[in-house]
């Protein structure tokens, strides 16, 4: 990097430690590396470095919100195939990977649309469901985190189309990704023109989705049916 900035004739000695900086940095691997072979790194990645996240799941709460018991029961029963070790893995990555929600400096910006199935789509048993539904309803309660669901009675809405997330960045050079994960490969939208129909879309879900104080009182009220 030194030499090719003499091949280039840049003489600002900033650019020049700001360019070395980052090849140096780049030399790092990120936490997600020591836990071997991870489907979704590239994704882990850029949540790592985001400073916030709007996520949209019709099916399930999202990663980041879960807990171990719900983590665990999800991925063996969407994995049904994968060897025991794989699956505690996966958890511990997704754990490891809430850490971002809990930092005590910086946290990650997340805000959360669900549809009603995910609340009601019975996950391992009923105590484990209400478990994780008043932890929802809790995280729902930091400042950087807002959770809005979307009842059924609302009928269709933008998000029918399924599940993805829009990562954006602290630098404004970087500019905004959305993620759409698939079973096989994901996918990574970074074009202006994508970003901005998938975020205007978002807007939509939020509009139609019951307000925060509404939508935790939703979520703890079927916390309480499977609790009876």
């Amino acid at each position: 990097v030194r030499d090719l900035c003499g091949v280039y004739e840049v003489e600002d000695h900033r650019i020049v430690d700001s360019l070395m900086q980052m090849a140096k940095d780049s030399r790092q691997q990120g936490w997600w590396h020591s836990f071997g072979d991870i489907p979704y790194s590239v994704y882990i990645g850029l949540e790592t470095d985001a400073a916030s996240l709007r996520v949209y799941d019709p099916q399930v709460v999202p990663g980041l919100l879960q807990t171990r018991p719900y983590a665990e029961s999800l991925i063996a029963g969407a994995l049904p195939e994968t060897a025991a070790a794989d699956i505690d893995k996966r958890v511990q990555v997704r754990l490891k990977r809430q850490e971002r929600i809990s930092a005590p400096d910086n946290p990650l910006r997340l805000w959360t649309v669900l549809d009603e199935s995910a609340l009601r789509r019975a996950v391992g048993n009923r105590s484990l469901m209400r478990e994780q539904l008043e932890h929802l309803v809790e995280q729902s309660q930091l400042p950087h985190v807002t959770v809005q669901v979307i009842p059924f009675e609302m009928g269709a809405h933008p998000g029918l189309n399924g599940q993805y997330a829009i990562l954006e960045f602290p630098d404004a050079a970087d500019s905004s990704v959305v993620y759409i994960e698939g079973v096989t490969s994901d996918l990574y939208l970074e074009k202006a023109n994508d970003v901005q129909k998938y975020s205007v879309m978002y807007e939509h879900l939020r509009a139609q989705a019951l307000n925060v104080e509404q939508s935790r009182q939703f979520i703890a009220d079927i916390a309480k049916e499977y609790a009876r």
